[in-house]
């Protein structure tokens, strides 16, 4: 028993050691269609970084962007995105005519490349329209296409770039727009959905939760012989169940307000030292269960680092300081989705290990998985700290084969 639970352990957490680098951190991997909605006339753009358009079509441009180096590959850009999209209204089918593009230039994050278009054979502007939407998902199963109605007058949306009316992903690629409402309770409704999709392609924070979560079904009380302090097992599941749903509360708090201020473009830090911080984070969370640093203060780790991981999911949101009439509204839903994720990831993990902290072996499970869980932090954290690759996965992938296959 006690060999296959330890097995069992380290292949997990080696398993989410070396998955792609696309699912640790928090990044967007997302593309964005924009549309206005004019009287008689519908145009928009599509948005991609350099590092999607090269995936999707086998280019080598590099992530900083101009007009340059964009415009030689135009015509192979613009037949593939004719190719993966669709607008039409019933059974009339609008083409899609580009014209200028345009590059938005950033500082912190990677350049956009902005393929602006008219919909031909637009008289009347109908009821709703059916958009299909299918970039990148062949090559990239955990990319999102983002879909934002900028403008449309008669719908009382003006200068919009935070409400989000469809939200495209595999599986998912033609959906229904209606163009006759804002649609607040459906963007709304989007925003809630891409917050819990961000908290489950963000590994690590999904293994920060994890690390609190690990000794919650247990309590560390002095033995009255040897003076050490040891794990005993909790008799409640409901006490335990709301203490831990209290710890991931003030996590919640403490990211919502940085990633506000950063989306909101008031503070914004470097991905580089954000994104070493929260690695630093899983890495204390998971020291904090073998050697006990805040006494029965875990809401301390939670809320001090929930700060920092605000500003990581502010690359979904403030990739582009995205703002508007409706960022308090996106915010909210947002913030909603990732509450919604993390409590549905406790709901999964925390009844197994319930059952198991009766175990004598649970105090090995939470010592040996919290060293491991440093090792990973300290991995990532030399990766995006000093901004390179370590090469260490395929030898530890032989290594574990060798014993275990």
């Amino acid at each position: 028993m006690k060999s296959t639970l330890l097995h069992f352990l380290l292949g997990l957490c080696l398993i989410c050691f070396f998955l792609p680098s696309s699912l640790h951190a928090h990044s967007p991997d997302q593309s964005y269609l924009y549309l206005r909605i004019y009287k008689d006339a519908i145009g928009g753009r599509f948005e991609m970084t350099a590092k999607d358009m090269n995936t999707a079509m086998g280019l080598n441009l590099d992530k900083k962007l101009s007009m340059e180096a964009i415009r030689p590959h135009l015509p192979t850009i613009q037949k593939y995105l004719i190719s993966r999209s669709s607008f039409g209204a019933g059974d009339k089918k609008y083409t899609v005519r580009f014209t200028e593009p345009t590059v938005l230039n950033l500082e912190e994050t990677d350049d956009f490349a902005r393929f602006h278009f008219d919909l031909d054979g637009v008289e009347e502007v109908p009821e709703g329209l059916d958009i299909g939407y299918n970039v990148l998902f062949d090559k990239d199963p955990i990319h999102k296409g983002l879909l934002i109605v900028e403008y449309n007058w008669k719908a009382g949306i003006v200068d919009n770039e935070a409400l989000m009316s469809n939200i495209y992903g595999v599986g998912d690629t033609q959906q229904y727009l209606s163009l006759k409402d804002a649609s607040l309770l459906k963007g709304f409704i989007a925003l809630v959905k891409l917050g819990i999709w961000h908290i489950w392609i963000g590994l690590d924070h999904i293994l920060f939760i994890i690390a609190l979560i690990l000794p919650a079904v247990v309590r560390r009380e002095k033995n009255t012989l040897t003076g050490a302090s040891e794990w005993v097992p909790v008799d409640s599941f409901g006490s335990a169940f709301w203490y831990i749903l209290k710890i991931i509360t003030f996590f919640t708090i403490a990211h919502s307000i940085t990633l506000a201020l950063a989306s909101l473009n008031i503070i914004n830090l470097p991905s580089r030292i954000v994104e070493s911080i929260i690695a630093l984070s899983i890495a204390l969370a998971a020291l904090h269960n073998i050697t006990e640093i805040f006494k029965h203060k875990e809401w301390i780790i939670a809320f001090g680092f929930g700060l920092f991981h605000g500003f990581g999911f502010a690359s979904v949101l403030g990739e582009k300081g995205l703002s508007g009439d409706y960022m308090v509204l996106s915010l909210l839903g947002f913030n909603v989705g990732v509450e919604l994720g993390q409590v549905l990831i406790i709901c999964m993990v925390f009844p197994f290990l319930f059952l198991l902290r009766k175990l004598k072996i649970y105090p090995s499970i939470i010592k040996f998985g919290s060293i491991i869980l440093i090792f990973i932090a300290l991995y990532w954290f030399v990766e995006r700290g000093f901004e390179v690759d370590l090469p260490a996965g395929a030898y530890f992938w032989k290594a574990y084969n060798a014993v275990f296959a």
